[in-house]
């Protein structure tokens, strides 16, 4: 396929990209505004097979030009701004991002008579006692970055119902893998244990997610741009779920840290407690997920050790002033 990927050089984009261009030969630009978390390094491993172009998807002229005059057969949005934590210190730039941006694709593709997918998170659903949410359960987002994701998610849905678009939209569950900012809870956790730094731990520990390795999430994806009917939502979770004191725990193991180093902290407004996927209608398109998660973990722990050219510059640049200032403690060198 030719393809379209905005957002393709942050943690899932990445990924994503590198299983297409591995795995089924297609022709991608990658369109991305490298902010703090999007990284030409990403793309290391296959740079030389794709066409990459710097923009922000919220400019309809970038979009304009990037498609030019023989556009893709889709285009497949990761672009956003993703971390919870940063979205109660700054919501409008996520509202920017996340919502403008997406009307701005989707306009772009409404022109072209363009396949669009939408890549999507189960917190719009909020927090789930027990069972699973499937995909018609309520949207219910807790936090301005889920609800700029959900108002996303809408608009994609909507265009489908009023101008016909071939849209979809896939939700997937919390990722995790090689590459990823290490602002999320696995890497932070992992490069604060090999650091020999505190583990902050928001609350009580016990908040419940469900883990999902990005290279499943990454196939996940092909799946519904392959075999997906348009105007519908696919979930894709991942095979175990665990709490965040388990998640922090099984990580001390694998880096031969001190349990000590756990640190509880305030926990965050509005921290939902558990999400959990039901995946039934995608794996009826033939998804499954492949890594069980005390693999994949072991998996990500041992990049991480082995990959220091990739972390040491953002934990020596604009990250440890954001650490500082969002748990109040310095990282150490």
């Amino acid at each position: 396929m030719k393809l379209l990927v905005c957002g393709g050089a942050g943690f899932i984009g990445s990924t994503f990209v590198g299983l297409r261009v591995r795995e089924h030969g297609d022709e991608v630009t990658v369109l991305d505004a490298l902010t703090y978390a999007g990284r030409q390094e990403n793309l290391r491993d296959v740079e030389s097979e794709i066409r990459f172009v710097h923009g922000q998807i919220e400019d309809p002229e970038v979009i304009a030009e990037t498609l030019g005059s023989d556009p893709p057969d889709a285009i497949v949005n990761f672009a956003a701004e993703t971390h919870v934590d940063r979205s109660i210190a700054d919501p409008y730039a996520f509202s920017v991002t996340n919502a403008l941006g997406t009307h701005v694709l989707l306009e772009a593709a409404r022109q072209r008579a363009l396949r669009y997918l939408q890549v999507s998170t189960d917190e719009v659903y909020g927090s789930i006692e027990t069972g699973s949410f499937t995909e018609s359960s309520p949207l219910a987002p807790s936090s301005p970055y889920s609800a700029s994701k959900t108002g996303a998610d809408l608009l994609v849905t909507s265009y489908f119902h009023t101008y016909g678009l071939p849209a979809m939209v896939c939700r997937g569950s919390n990722n995790y893998g090689p590459r990823q900012y290490p602002e999320k809870l696995i890497p932070l956790m992992i490069l604060n244990a090999l650091a020999g730094d505190h583990l902050p731990v928001y609350g009580d520990g016990r908040n419940v997610r469900n883990w999902l390795f990005v290279e499943d999430f990454g196939r996940g994806i092909g799946h519904v741009l392959a075999h997906g009917r348009p105007g519908e939502v696919y979930n894709c979770g991942g095979p175990d779920e665990c709490e965040n004191i388990e998640v922090v725990t099984r990580i001390i193991e694998l880096a031969g840290a001190d349990p000590s180093l756990i640190e509880y902290v305030t926990d965050r407004p509005g921290h939902d407690r558990r999400y959990s996927l039901s995946c039934e209608k995608l794996a009826g398109l033939g998804w499954r997920a492949r890594t069980r998660f005390i693999d994949g973990l072991s998996q990500t722990v041992d990049w991480y050790r082995d990959n220091a050219w990739w972390w040491e510059p953002i934990r020596s640049g604009a990250y440890r002033e954001y650490y500082e200032r969002h748990y109040g403690r310095a990282l150490g060198r």
